[in-house]
């Protein structure tokens, strides 16, 4: 039995690397167009359509708007038990474009569908690609595990762009509110003891937030950004806006800092009269737990390829939906890593590499890799048996869905 698993594992890694590698000029030129025209948050129309050409071309079954989520998709092909899912972003920032490298992303993922495909039959499993929009923003992975997308799924892999090669890292937990102050209108010379400025509210609200980041944990982070307040200046403002973004370590961190977080901002409305509402903006990304044997699987496989990921458990990056994904199901995340000029993530600067010679093989080293690590999971018996066991008992747990 052993011997026919061998035998079988050898097969399914020489025709999922031989895929990709066939595949090569279709996915360069697919995370070069993803590149070329970047698209934000739940407007990915085109990214998504390019993504399904090239898996409907392939032989994948593809379901367009996945979940209901417009920009989403999915393409399965196989009949396996064991569902594989490889998770492709393709959504770009505003302003700056693929500054995250979400084209990589994309593409990689893309390709090591295909190459897992081409061993499907081989090793028992079905590949699921997923089109996961708005990582940026609102959270796509978490918009499809909500609407059930994931649900039949045993373990999904993705990769991102990186300046580094890195396998293990956490991710800190992030969510976000958009808040409004409303106050009362007023000529700002002749009555301005009858208006409620909603700007001074905003402004304490900076004020306190500010004050508490000295006592917030180690992790704990807040950002902000006011996105108006007012339009004339001889008007005292009836209305300010903001967003608040918060991140931790954990998950369990995260929503004890938002309680703190939450007392300023409401602090702020009762001090200058205004009245404030607080809307969560999308979905909480938990922090990411990546698995040990597929990040073990994954660092083969980069070896074999001439990389040297660095083990960067215990550590942490920033955040991702993906981390939402690996709280139900075993999951991996790791970086590929290219040359970005010393470059980081989110400036203009790292999206000027992202259609490098360096980030074309990233492309394709992350789904050679990532289709590695699905061979490896379907053809060791314990591992696959232990993904498909967590399987059955979520469903036992969530019960089916109406």
């Amino acid at each position: 039995m052993t011997d026919t698993l061998t035998t079988s594992r050898e097969d399914a890694l020489a025709v999922s690397a031989a895929a990709v590698r066939e595949a090569r000029q279709t996915l360069v030129s697919l995370s070069h167009s993803l590149h070329a025209e970047p698209e934000t948050a739940m407007r990915e129309h085109r990214s998504a359509a390019k993504i399904a050409r090239v898996a409907e071309d392939a032989g994948f079954e593809v379901t367009m708007g996945a979940g209901g989520v417009p920009t989403a998709l999915a393409a399965t092909y196989g009949t396996g038990d064991l569902v594989i899912a490889l998770c492709a972003e393709y959504d770009a920032l505003p302003g700056i474009g693929h500054a995250c490298g979400h084209n990589v992303n994309g593409a990689a993922a893309v390709g090591a569908a295909l190459g897992l495909a081409a061993a499907a039959d081989l090793i028992g499993v079905t590949v699921k690609l997923l089109g996961t929009p708005a990582e940026e923003d609102i959270g796509g992975k978490a918009l499809l595990l909500e609407a059930g997308v994931f649900d039949d799924v045993a373990a999904a892999f993705m990769a991102h762009a990186a300046n580094e090669d890195s396998v293990g890292c956490s991710s800190l937990a992030i969510g976000a509110w958009d808040v409004v102050y409303r106050g009362r209108p007023a000529h700002a010379a002749l009555a301005p003891w009858e208006g409620i400025n909603a700007l001074d509210a905003v402004t304490l609200a900076r004020t306190a937030v500010g004050l508490l980041r000295q006592q917030l944990p180690p992790g704990v982070m807040v950002h902000d950004v006011v996105l108006g307040a007012g339009d004339a200046v001889n008007v005292i403002p009836e209305v300010a806006k903001a967003r608040y973004e918060l991140r931790a370590r954990t998950t369990e961190d995260l929503v004890h800092a938002r309680q703190r977080v939450r007392a300023c901002l409401e602090a702020a409305a009762l001090a200058t009269g205004a009245e404030v509402e607080i809307t969560p903006h999308g979905a909480d990304f938990d922090d990411l737990r990546q698995d040990g044997f597929l990040t073990e699987a994954y660092s083969r496989a980069a070896r074999a390829l001439g990389r040297d990921p660095v083990d960067r458990r215990g550590e942490f990056m920033a955040s991702t939906d993906m981390g939402n994904v690996s709280h139900l199901l075993p999951a991996i995340h790791p970086t590929i890593g290219y040359d970005t000029g010393g470059a980081h993530h989110h400036t203009a600067r790292f999206a000027e590499y992202g259609v490098s010679p360096g980030a074309d093989r990233a492309v394709l080293d992350a789904a050679t890799a990532l289709a590695h690590v699905g061979v490896e999971l379907a053809t060791e018996p314990a591992q696959r048996t232990r993904c498909l066991r967590l399987l059955a008992d979520r469903r036992a747990a969530t019960g089916p869905r109406t």
